[in-house]
């Protein structure tokens, strides 16, 4: 199994970015899906988890303003950032659970600044 992302650049404070993570390979059922990210000098921190049946969760400081989403028949979740941040500034991460293996995408850089 391999994940794709894609989607991250550079973006002014207030703007937005839509990144993507798609999944190919041998797959059965994905069950969870996540993003993470990682700024530099800072712990990987989870951003947004989506269950198998659709039902989101965020990191507080993401709440509002981000979106995960997912579309089971293209193995590919989504994550809609709005209202960004200087503080978003990381690499994000896609993350999969099929079965009892965990899959890690490559990282895409998202970079707000004016």
């Amino acid at each position: 199994v391999q994940l794709q992302a894609s989607g991250g650049g550079l973006v002014q404070p207030g703007g937005s970015l839509r990144l993507s993570c798609a999944a190919s390979g041998r797959i059965r059922s994905i069950k969870t899906m996540r993003w993470y990210r990682q700024a530099p000098t800072k712990e990987r921190e989870l951003v947004a988890t989506i269950t198998n049946d659709g039902v989101p969760t965020y990191a507080d400081s993401v709440k509002g303003r981000f979106t995960i989403s997912r579309d089971n028949a293209k193995n590919t979740v989504y994550l809609q950032m709005n209202s960004l941040k200087p503080e978003d500034t990381a690499v994000y991460y896609c993350y999969v659970r099929i079965a009892i293996y965990n899959y890690w995408g490559q990282g895409t850089q998202v970079t707000v600044s004016s």
